[in-house]
């Protein structure tokens, strides 16, 4: 029993360590520019005792309330079968079809979808700011090299995203060991400054930070916007759960990131009351002369690490939403052979290097960017604290009064933050939310554009039973062999294989429907991968199950058909497609004309279901056809 519990805890530091290595990554690097933000970025707050204790008090309970509370203790419940994120979550407040009484449903999937969208533009200001930040250590450090913070920020950036395509699978048990020397850093500097002027820890008297606000009025608002930066990296704890499970990621937190983070913050405080000058670059000073470039070294393998934890995340989240039937397939590259969560999308990668180099070139410093950062999080955990609501009342069981009175409770502060960041729209917050705009219409024109082609397709193509019937009342003839028709309706036929039959005249000797369905739980079990129907004639209809975490594999369905009697030799099978190029009408059912010629657009670029499904490219047969929507 004793060797059990020390395995169990060996695997708990384990886990902790590299849910440090990930997911504080972000959060960890708020130190950088969040405190220097609240009098230098947009806002007139003038440096003295007063602001200082209130601006840390704000900051101390911002991480406690929303960080400590919210997420690590509520919101770290809402898993789904092990798996975290805001489709995830999305998923368990509003499951099903949403038709008929479900209809109320479509709000929670509506504001899900706006919330993954958001994280796009987060995926983009991430890596920037955090990288601009670390690299801004060259202007204490050497102020002669100013000039090159911009070219060196690009050059760091090109070797992140350039380094995509190999994977985290060898660089990932380094990033633990690197943060768990960067908390430490970042306590110890605190630390250091703290035993100076050990006054600044009356900050953690929540009535200073209350007073601030009352005292300030309007000119608190963009003092709070700025002091949101120190929770921005907060909803990773959540969308990497099923990488590293509850457990872990609690522990890091309350002994090593959130000690290491209010450290550092005090210190930082204590340094500016001592000397109002050092608020220009308030995280920089604290450190002796002598360790500063070990220090921007450090700085930037953190921001590093930063940026590749919010990239991935972005391949993550893009993943679910194409199983969820929200983005055209795309080319997912798995990097690891061992861990199914590291994956790279090269398109997605691409894009956002060059939003990254575009960011960087217009904003040119963290401080320009700080009005742009933010916004998009604090939406995001508006949107989260309402799903978690409404989670706590469907799954968990809760009361609607309990559910609603915890909701409100976080909504006051989110949307508090959510409104000191809405100053910012003008200075740079337009940049998140027009990305958030263009991805959530991409997504839900998608998603209906899928619909209405499906209604379309099904009026032309009869029932798979009735198509076999008339078919062995034709006696076509056969050929040997099997023929696989990949079907988005496993009740209609093909229109490939109506389309087959009716210009070749001869059926092979084994017809398979495979139709492939994404489930709204992250993985399928094995002995529930697919179902199989038997008709007479040889017919067969193959129903696979994938979850929003798996990449659907034609190998992985023909392995599970074979223990339930259909053995399917891939090399003398057939694999027949269909293509619909799709066209724009103003038929009804249908979208607004612009919508379905992007609808269009999108399905022309989208990847081929042969390179998707890894089905060998030289056993299929693709049969086109147009259509009208």
């Amino acid at each position: 029993m004793s060797d059990l519990k020390s395995n169990h805890e060996r695997s708990l530091i384990g886990l902790s360590l590299g849910a440090l290595g990930v997911v504080y990554g972000d959060i960890g690097t708020s130190p950088l520019y969040a405190f220097r933000e609240c009098f230098t970025g947009h806002s007139t707050l003038p440096v003295s005792t007063d602001s200082v204790l209130g601006v840390l008090s704000l900051i101390v309970w911002s991480l406690i309330l929303v960080i400590s509370v919210k997420y690590a203790f509520y919101i770290l419940r809402a898993d789904n079968r092990g798996e975290g994120g805001v489709l995830s979550l999305m998923s368990l407040a509003a499951p099903g079809k949403h038709t008929g009484k479900e209809r109320s449903l479509r709000f929670f999937v509506l504001i899900g979808l706006f919330g993954g969208a958001l994280l796009y533009g987060d995926g983009m200001l991430t890596p920037v700011i955090t990288v601009l930040s670390a690299v801004e250590g060259l202007k204490i450090v050497a102020p002669n090299l100013e000039n090159l913070v911009v070219p060196i920020t690009i050059t760091i950036l090109i070797f992140i995203f350039m380094a995509q395509r190999w994977g985290t699978a060898r660089i990932g048990a380094v990033f633990g060991p690197i943060m768990i020397l960067w908390f430490f850093s970042l306590g110890l500097l605190g630390l250091m400054s703290v035993v100076k002027n050990p006054a600044v820890l009356e900050a953690i008297n929540p009535w200073l930070g209350v007073k601030f606000l009352f005292e300030n009025g309007k000119h608190a608002l963009p003092v709070l916007g700025s002091v949101f930066l120190v929770v921005t990296g907060g909803e990773a704890l959540y969308a990497d759960m099923g990488h590293f499970g509850r457990k872990p990621i609690q522990w890091a937190w309350y002994f090593v990131a959130f000690p290491g983070l209010i450290l550092n913050y005090f210190g930082q405080g204590a340094l500016v009351l001592a000397d109002p000058e050092t608020i220009q670059n308030p995280f920089y000073l604290l450190a002796p002369r002598g360790v500063l470039f070990g220090l921007v070294g450090l700085a930037t393998m953190a921001s590093i690490i930063a940026s590749q934890a919010l990239i991935s995340g972005v391949f993550s989240m893009t993943r679910q939403a194409l199983q969820m039937g929200y983005v055209p397939r795309m080319q997912i590259v798995h990097t690891s052979a061992s861990e199914i969560g590291q994956i790279y999308i090269p398109f997605i990668n691409w894009v956002l290097l060059a939003s990254t180099i575009y960011l960087v070139l217009t904003f040119q410093s963290s401080t320009n960017l700080a009005g742009a950062y933010g916004i998009a999080v604090a939406a995001t955990m508006v949107i989260t604290t309402i799903l978690a609501g409404q989670v706590s009342r469907r799954i968990w069981g809760w009361s609607s009064l309990a559910s609603f009175s915890v909701m409100a409770f976080f909504l006051i502060f989110d949307l508090l933050f959510l409104g000191a960041n809405f100053v910012k729209i003008a200075d740079g917050g337009w940049f998140p939310i027009t990305v958030a705009i263009v991805i959530f219409t991409l997504m839900t024109t998608w998603k209906k554009g899928r619909r209405i082609l499906a209604i379309t397709l099904k009026k032309r193509s009869p029932s798979y039973e009735d198509f076999i019937e008339s078919t062995l009342a034709e006696k076509p003839h056969r050929v040997a062999g099997t023929a696989v028709f990949m079907a988005g309706d496993p009740e209609s036929a093909p229109p490939a294989l109506v389309r087959n039959l009716r210009h070749n005249k001869i059926l092979h000797e084994r017809i398979v429907l495979l139709t492939v369905l994404s489930d709204e739980i992250p993985f399928v079990a094995t002995k529930s991968r697919v179902t199989i129907s038997s008709y007479k004639a040889g017919f067969f209809k193959v129903v696979a199950h994938f979850g929003f975490q798996e990449t659907p594999s034609i190998g992985e369905v023909v392995k599970s058909c074979k223990p339930l009697g259909l053995d399917i030799d891939i090399p003398n099978t057939t694999f027949f497609l269909g293509r619909e190029t799709i066209l724009a009408t103003k038929r009804i059912p249908g979208m607004a004309l612009w919508r379905e010629k992007l609808f269009s657009i999108m399905s022309k670029n989208a990847q081929g279901a042969t390179s998707f499904f890894q089905i060998p490219a030289e056993q299929v047969v693709e049969i086109g056809a147009q259509v009208e929507i």
